[in-house]
């Protein structure tokens, strides 16, 4: 539900806080007042388009934001949608902002993290389902009535049925992907052929770029690493002043002293054993010198090895890892070509089998949607009767189209204004007054099943008045049984059905026009619907039936 609204800086709205409750609120007020700004706010909550013209006068930007407490089954499906766009998810609330700036430009934040519009609109569509003014059109189109029907009683099987359908494209791209004639698969054998020709000649090894191109380092270096081998070998052991000789000094020189202080028997077995070391390593400098011998043959050998690593890496992208990978990857095309039909004969038995599997599912489908329509229809009907509709009959008309994720039905819901008429589809003979009514007595029979934790209704009550008025209040009231409803009404007929009643007026302050939101009391409740009876004066009759409207309302 949404249980917090604030709107800063929006047209006359300066600053409006409003904290909603469970059930029915309802919002009253003159005209121009801003109720239609507060809804307006509301479908910026859900994505909505900002207008240029939204921030106040003299405001750089306006601000609306929210704050939803979560129902239980939502918690799930919103959190996926949030992990899905990197967004922060929380359990049981949800914090949604939008700053518009003059211009039209925006931003949104969901749970305090930057997002789009676009990515608001998904999260929105279970937030809040706004019906009013215009809204409801969306009701005309046939492209919206199957998933009103299926959240009426199929939506369970949905999941189901787009995991068959799913199962069977998988497999219809392997088989696409196995395609084309005979002539275009030997033309693809022939390529791969001599790609592999090439990369088998080579017969590469892993990692043996790196490793020539070390040796070939060391060959080329030969003489170097020989005199500088040789050089180390004199300076160490053999050379005049070699270090074996000066520790060999400097060990004796402690000998003949050690006697007179044992401190210095450490420093000579330190001495004694760098001459030992340095001996060893001179034998080890001299026997590297003698296994240096220059190969100009391997050098040359090397060399060409590497170019032709060189010429293969770029051929095949990259690096020899790359090259290999490349070459398991043709091998195995290469096999999967040859077993062309072998696999071609699988996946065609496959395929028949999850077709099978998914005209299954769409068969359950379609029944479960003609079950679900006859309920629909029986349901949407005897609200329409009591809206005074009682002529008019709505009907589901399902008709075969070929297998998708949704099963295999295009569903058009149709209406028969007048007994003895033709079913139409509903943008060729529904008014706006009766497209309100019927949208309401759709919302009032799928109040349990249709996925969203707030409706919010502007202004449905146009055109209606006295007995209808009332059963409208009445159905709404219904609905607010099931979840949160905000309804923005001028029928005290309807709000008195409300469970909270918020008044929207408007004054000037220091020359600006600032509009208010206050939460009615039940003596100031009824002197609101004394108002809507009566008018600017406001009689004490009218102050009665508005009572009278109110007890008979809440009995």
């Amino acid at each position: 539900m949404l249980r917090h609204l604030r709107v800063t800086n929006f047209a006359i709205l300066s600053d409006v806080a409003i904290e909603l409750t469970e059930g029915f609120n309802v919002l009253t007020g003159e005209t121009g007042a801003g109720k239609s700004l507060i809804v307006e706010a509301v479908n910026l909550l859900r994505g909505g388009r900002a207008s240029a013209d939204i921030p106040r006068a003299g405001a750089k930007e306006a601000v609306v934001e929210a704050v939803f407490e979560l129902p239980e089954a939502l918690i799930e499906p919103l959190n996926a949608l949030c992990e899905d766009a990197g967004l922060p998810a929380e359990d049981g609330t949800m914090l949604v902002r939008r700053v518009i700036q003059k211009g039209g430009r925006s931003r949104t934040y969901v749970n305090g993290a930057l997002t789009t519009a676009k990515r608001l609109s998904q999260l929105g569509a279970l937030l809040v389902d706004l019906s009013g003014q215009h809204q409801h059109q969306g009701l005309v189109h046939q492209v919206n009535h199957r998933r009103i029907l299926d959240a009426f009683a199929a939506k369970d099987m949905r999941p189901a049925m787009r995991t068959a359908f799913r199962a069977l494209a998988d497999i219809t791209a392997a088989i696409d992907e196995l395609g084309g004639d005979e002539h275009a698969r030997a033309d693809r054998l022939d390529y791969i052929d001599f790609q592999l020709s090439e990369l088998k000649a080579a017969e590469l090894e892993q990692g043996e770029d790196d490793t020539l191109a070390a040796e070939s380092k060391r060959l080329s270096a030969i003489d170097k690493l020989h005199a500088a081998a040789l050089g180390a070998e004199q300076a160490v052991y053999s050379g005049d002043a070699a270090a074996v000789d000066t520790l060999g000094a400097a060990a004796r020189e402690l000998e003949r002293v050690c006697d007179v202080d044992e401190a210095l028997a450490e420093p000579l077995r330190l001495v004694e054993e760098a001459r030992a070391l340095a001996e060893e390593a001179g034998g080890a400098l001299r026997d590297y010198a003698e296994t240096l011998d220059g190969d100009p043959q391997r050098l040359a050998q090397v060399e060409e090895r590497l170019a032709l690593l060189s010429r293969i890496k770029r051929k095949h992208g990259g690096s020899l890892d790359h090259v290999l990978a490349r070459r398991d990857e043709l091998e195995k095309e290469r096999d999967d070509l040859e077993r062309r039909d072998e696999r071609l004969a699988q996946l065609e038995t496959a395929r028949a089998s999850a077709e099978a599997t998914a005209m299954e599912v769409a068969a359950q489908l379609t029944e479960a949607r003609r079950r679900a329509a006859k309920r629909l229809c029986k349901t949407v009907n005897a609200a329409l009767t009591e809206l005074a509709m009682g002529s008019a009959t709505l009907s589901v008309k399902l008709e075969p189209q070929d297998l998708g994720p949704d099963g295999v039905d295009r569903v058009e819901f149709l209406l028969a204004s007048n007994k003895g008429e033709h079913a139409k589809p509903l943008i060729k003979v529904a008014s706006g007054g009766e497209l309100s009514r019927i949208m309401l007595a759709l919302k009032l029979a799928l109040r349990s099943a249709d996925d969203v934790a707030a409706y919010v209704f502007d202004e449905v009550d146009t055109g209606i008045g006295g007995v209808t008025a009332q059963v409208v209040g009445k159905q709404i009231r219904a609905i607010a049984d099931e979840r949160q409803v905000l309804c923005v009404t001028h029928l005290p007929q309807i709000a008195a059905y409300a469970d909270t009643h918020f008044h929207v007026s408007k004054s000037e302050v220091d020359g600006r026009t600032e509009t208010e939101v206050v939460r009615l009391n039940d003596a100031s409740r009824a002197e609101e619907m004394a108002r809507m009876l009566g008018g600017a004066t406001v009689s004490k009759s009218a102050r009665a039936h508005a009572k009278e409207m109110l007890r008979a309302a809440g009995s």
